[in-house]
């Protein structure tokens, strides 16, 4: 693992209500590397998305991001701080432009990407930059969801299922995005169903199940072990 570390989640419990989702996550995640959470629908990722953002309320253990707690922190302040969440729903405005959609986050820190290098890096929603959000094909969202918080300033990024429905083609031109991304330094944290796209990405894969991590594999680790993250996904 990267010899810096840009976040550490110990022993973090969480619920829904009375119902509870998260039972002791624990990992890191180096600066400027990609790490997966991999596990059946219901595992507890997306939650422990939720959870590092702010948005899930009810939790306790410890969210250290630069070596800050902010697991008790509002998500405006984690914002603040450099952590973007791109949701699996991705949240685009329809009746908004491309490029509209694009400048509605406001620019919490320096070494947010200007408007010209996403263009650069996404050239498919460069060519409908004009276009409505309801005009766009689904891999076309996507692409516009993760460009729309690479403005923010933000240095780790939280992507939940970014291949989720879409066609092989658009699969790999998102994968190609997010080796760009660590290239130039960000950290991303990254949840997703598919492993042959996360395996050719991700420098560590943690496993979840009920909510903890575990086992936790190396990109190294992958090849021989098969089998096994294959017992691990199954339905």
């Amino acid at each position: 693992m990267n010899a810096q570390v840009s976040l550490t989640v110990s022993d973090l419990q969480g619920w829904y209500g009375e119902s509870k989702a998260l039972h002791g996550m624990t990992f890191e995640v180096g600066a400027g590397e990609v790490v997966t959470l991999l596990g059946r629908n219901g595992a507890g990722k997306t939650t422990t998305l939720r959870a590092i953002m702010g948005l899930l309320r009810k939790k306790k253990g410890e969210i250290r991001f630069d070596g800050e707690d902010v697991a008790g922190r509002m998500p405006e302040y984690i914002a603040r701080r450099g952590i973007a969440y791109c949701p699996e729903e991705r949240g685009i405005f329809a009746s908004l432009t491309v490029e509209e959609n694009l400048f509605l986050p406001p620019v919490i820190a320096q070494g947010g990407m200007a408007l010209e290098d996403i263009y650069a890096l996404f050239p498919n929603i460069a060519e409908r930059r004009n276009s409505q959000g309801t005009k766009l094909s689904g891999g076309e969202q996507q692409m516009l969801a993760i460009a729309r918080i690479l403005r923010t300033g933000a240095n780790l990024l939280l992507l939940d299922e970014p291949t989720e429905g879409l066609a092989p083609v658009i699969v790999q031109q998102i994968g190609a995005v997010i080796r760009k991304l660590k290239e130039r330094g960000f950290t991303v944290l990254l949840v997703e169903q598919n492993f042959r796209f996360a395996s050719k990405l991700a420098d560590r894969h943690y496993v979840v199940e009920h909510g903890r991590v575990i086992d936790t594999l190396t990109a190294a680790d992958v090849a021989g072990n098969l089998d096994r993250i294959q017992s691990y996904l199954k339905v």
